[in-house]
């Protein structure tokens, strides 16, 4: 058996108990974000928006007392950075939030999770090299997504729509992931993480408008899920994982968040009564070992999970 080597040791480290906890609660927020969407009775697009705009207008005030030189220092390239990694959040957010009307929560979430793999397979775009563990865990993950996708079809035509919008969804994330990598590069998370809510939010806004989404008139009970949406999955939730990332792995954090997959299912079960087929498990299982062989084999050139996603 070869031995792993240092960097994958390091990769894969325990991270300390206190992070273990931090991240058991961040993937529980972040979890519940699928049958949260899938609860609230308000239009799809709307929820994305209200989402991104109320991030933002929780966020800002942070930036502007406390990273304002960094504001007006930053260079022509780091906003557009900031910008295409906006527009690219809003666009995911327009493509996965839908879904969620069409499919159930379980392929919605199992199918949104495959970002790691589009994302390996923009960094090998961009010459990142390739192990073949990783190309095998695409594969294997591209294999399971058909066969999921399959299932849905046959169980409800409309399924597929979900299916083709939480993959799409994916693809957004993945580059939305690539363009935010290189800008936290030399901009700090908080002021990235707002001027991309806010650049998301415009996007949305825009979407709502020429589609004529009303953005009020919804009920109590839908008003309170959108800001538990925002207060849970959106700020607390990966505020969390930031907070994670700076004591352990990348590797170690996006493994932890593919949890959300039988979360999320376990919590629409429980309060939608969304019980996905049985036949559904085989292909969610091999989806989720194909992502795991991704991300196990993930190297510096390979976006990681960032956190505003």
């Amino acid at each position: 058996m070869a031995t792993p080597s240092p960097a994958a040791r390091v990769a894969l480290a325990r991270p300390p108990a206190r992070d273990i906890a931090l991240l058991a609660v961040a993937v529980l927020f972040i979890s519940s974000s699928g049958p949260i969407i899938a609860a609230t009775v308000a239009p799809a697009l709307a929820i994305a928006f209200w989402r991104c705009f109320l991030g933002s207008a929780a966020t800002a005030p942070w930036v502007l007392a406390r990273h304002r030189t960094e504001l007006a220092r930053l260079t022509r390239r780091e906003w557009w950075l900031i910008i295409a990694a906006g527009l690219l959040l809003g666009a995911h957010f327009a493509t996965w939030i839908p879904s969620l009307r069409f499919t159930t929560v379980a392929s919605s979430t199992a199918l949104v999770a495959t970002q790691p793999v589009w994302a390996a397979l923009i960094a090998r775009q961009r010459g990142a090299r390739m192990p073949r563990s990783a190309w095998a865990g695409i594969w294997i993950a591209l294999i399971g997504a058909l066969f999921l996708t399959g299932i849905d079809v046959s169980i409800d035509p409309r399924h597929l729509i979900g299916d083709a919008l939480a993959l799409a969804g994916a693809i957004l994330a993945a580059a939305y992931v690539t363009v935010s990598e290189s800008a936290r590069r030399t901009v700090s998370t908080a002021t990235l993480t707002s001027g991309l809510y806010a650049t998301a939010a415009l996007l949305l806004l825009a979407m709502c408008l020429v589609g004529r989404q009303p953005l009020t008139g919804y009920s109590l009970d839908a008003w309170l899920l959108i800001l538990a949406l925002t207060a849970g999955a959106q700020l607390l939730g990966h505020t969390l994982i930031n907070k994670v990332l700076a004591t352990t792995s990348a590797t170690v954090v996006s493994l932890a968040i593919l949890f959300e997959m039988p979360g999320a299912t376990i919590i629409a079960a429980a309060t939608l009564h969304q019980l996905p087929p049985w036949e559904l498990i085989p292909a969610v299982a091999l989806m989720f070992v194909g992502i795991v062989l991704v991300i196990r084999a993930g190297s510096r050139d390979v976006p990681s999970e960032s956190s505003p996603v």
